[in-house]
């Protein structure tokens, strides 16, 4: 139904959780069939044919006249043991400054030990509650999951504005290889004037082949390393899990993380020779930084040198 009049566009409002969207993108790199991440600009592409879908207008009468993206963050210096984390950090924000997107991040603060996020949620529903009195928006997308945005929804509600939720169900490893669930709140669903199951029009859309849906994938990055005075070591892959690896190395195998690969870590499989750098980790610990397959021409070259003295 077109509430909005054959003449009028939509604006749009699209609000990230960061980490949500985050844990979303690496389930389909790492875990679902597709393995590949998801794509800021399809998706942008893909709530505007929703909008138009919903409500029968023209995909172009729908605009995202603003966009923001909320996440914690470790600091720098915590960043820089952790291989490529300053580089890749820096990549996201040059693709989210490239679709317009405005990043608003809070450091990360350490709770027993563990790195929690502490008010990401207020700030992200403060931005969206003061957007919508200023009159700027007919629709709100939100990609969140927590049951924290329930008070949001209920005040947006009350304002008689049209929310769209896009919900993920799916399961995802952290980085100690710990088994994850997560799950988008009920609460939420129930209140949203527009839920999406992405997770079910995702795997419709990849098995009919919709244009749409094959656009909210980009391809796999590949990230090239610098050279620097570091040692580099080779050593064979032992094992490889849904995001991380070990690496056969005296006197203690190492474990590295796919932050850390330079290239496609898609790619590696057991038995395959890399090379690497010994770094210490936030407990002090020696982890593989910088892996990198070895092409098996540079290897044989290698062998063949090696062979000569």
């Amino acid at each position: 139904m077109n509430i909005y009049g054959n003449s009028s566009s939509v604006k749009i409002g699209v609000f990230y959780d960061g980490n949500f969207f985050l844990h979303a993108s690496n389930y389909y790199n790492y875990v679902h069939a597709q393995r590949k991440r998801l794509s800021i600009t399809g998706l942008h592409n893909f709530i505007k044919n929703r909008v138009s879908f919903e409500h029968g207008i023209e995909p172009k009468k729908c605009h995202i006249v603003e966009a923001h993206y909320f996440r914690g963050r470790i600091n720098a210096a915590e960043a820089s043991q952790r291989g490529s984390q300053l580089y890749n950090d820096r990549v996201f924000d040059d693709i989210l400054m490239s679709e317009g997107i405005h990043a608003h991040y809070l450091p990360l603060r350490n709770l027993l030990g563990r790195k929690e996020e502490r008010g990401i949620d207020v700030w992200l529903s403060l931005e969206v509650y003061e957007l919508t009195l200023k009159g700027r928006l007919d629709m709100i997308v939100l990609i969140v999951s927590d049951t924290d945005y329930v008070p949001l929804v209920r005040k947006l509600n009350t304002l008689g504005l049209d929310i769209m939720l896009l919900s993920w169900e799916f399961e995802y490893y952290n980085d100690e290889g710990v088994r994850m669930v997560t799950k988008t709140s009920h609460d939420l669903l129930q209140l949203a004037t527009h839920p999406v199951y992405m997770q079910d029009v995702i795997d419709k859309g990849l098995e009919e082949g919709d244009p749409v849906i094959m656009d909210l994938f980009v391809s796999n990055d590949v990230r090239s390393g610098s050279d620097d005075e570091r040692t580099k070591e080779r050593g064979e892959i032992l094992s490889i899990k849904n995001g991380f690896g070990f690496i056969k190395f005296p006197n203690n195998n190492l474990f590295f993380h796919y932050q850390d690969v330079l290239g496609d870590f898609n790619e590696l499989v057991p038995g395959q020779m890399v090379e690497f750098t010994v770094e210490k980790n936030a407990m002090k610990q020696d982890v593989a930084k910088n892996v990198k397959k070895i092409d098996s021409d540079i290897e044989s070259d290698f062998d063949r040198l090696s062979n000569t003295f």
